[in-house]
């Protein structure tokens, strides 16, 4: 069995659970206790980098981010790689998503998101509930930011998953990020593609690293990680994927650091 070097964990859904948007009391001494054993941590979310960085305060300069789906990683505060999106695909995106009845749209630069919300409560609930740095503009199309990732936010959950994989999947990267978000990447961009990245950079090998997941955009991740686990609480088919379960990462990460766990 390969020795364990690093830990990709998805947030929403698995180490955030039940519509959490703030960190247990515990779960960053649990980080320190990995990366002081010679685990590394890479937080790996649908979310932005500023996001992930405020969510991770107390450990922030000692975690990797695999952020945006996989479209932009980083280590130590430096860059590992991003990707962009064709313009006029955006473009198309977003105004599939604001001509959809109930939805709203949401940007996606490097360090910042952007909102042109049919709804003033969509900005507040970004700004002050998801916590992201988010930028209102008058109009989304003309952005001066490359777009990276097009979001679209259905409040109780998206109605229709599979419209958006017929019309759009062939042309980019299509998954559910949780019950009320659908992001689209670059065509073939995914955790993986990124994990794939950031492994090379690192010199750590996929039999080495441990992924865990709950949702469609953490299928790829899992696949490629020698230890997959899911939480009990994920998609059935991401269950079949995973070699090992938990009911939380905090007790999984209790395991490990005290022998418990032993792949």
């Amino acid at each position: 069995m390969s020795e364990l070097k690093l830990i990709a964990c998805d947030l929403d859904g698995t180490l955030l659970l039940n519509g959490a948007q703030s960190l247990r009391e515990d779960t960053c001494d649990l980080i320190q206790g990995l990366i002081d054993s010679g685990i590394l941590f890479f937080a790996a979310s649908g979310r932005q980098y500023t996001n992930l960085q405020r969510l991770f305060w107390p450990v922030r300069e000692k975690i990797g981010y695999l952020c945006e789906n996989g479209c932009v990683s980083f280590y130590q505060g430096r860059q590992l790689h991003k990707e962009f999106m064709d313009r006029e695909l955006g473009r198309e995106l977003i105004r599939a998503v604001q001509e959809t009845k109930g939805a709203e749209v949401l940007v996606s630069g490097v360090m910042e998101s952007y909102v042109q919300p049919k709804d003033m409560r969509y900005y507040y609930h970004m700004w002050d509930v998801v916590k992201n740095d988010v930028t209102l503009v008058p109009d989304i199309l003309h952005t001066e930011e490359e777009y990276m990732k097009v979001s679209a936010y259905e409040e109780g959950g998206l109605k229709d998953e599979a419209y958006w994989q017929e019309r759009f999947g062939s042309r980019c990267t299509v998954v559910t990020g949780g019950n009320d978000w659908l992001d689209m990447m670059p065509l073939h961009v995914n955790k993986a593609t990124a994990l794939t990245q950031i492994l090379g950079e690192l010199g750590i090998d996929p039999e080495e690293c441990m992924a865990i997941g709950d949702n469609d955009n953490d299928r790829e991740m899992l696949e490629m990680a020698g230890f997959p686990v899911a939480v009990k609480s994920a998609k059935p088919q991401i269950r079949a994927l995973a070699r090992y379960e938990t009911d939380t990462v905090e007790q999984l990460f209790q395991d490990i650091l005290s022998g418990v766990w032993h792949g």
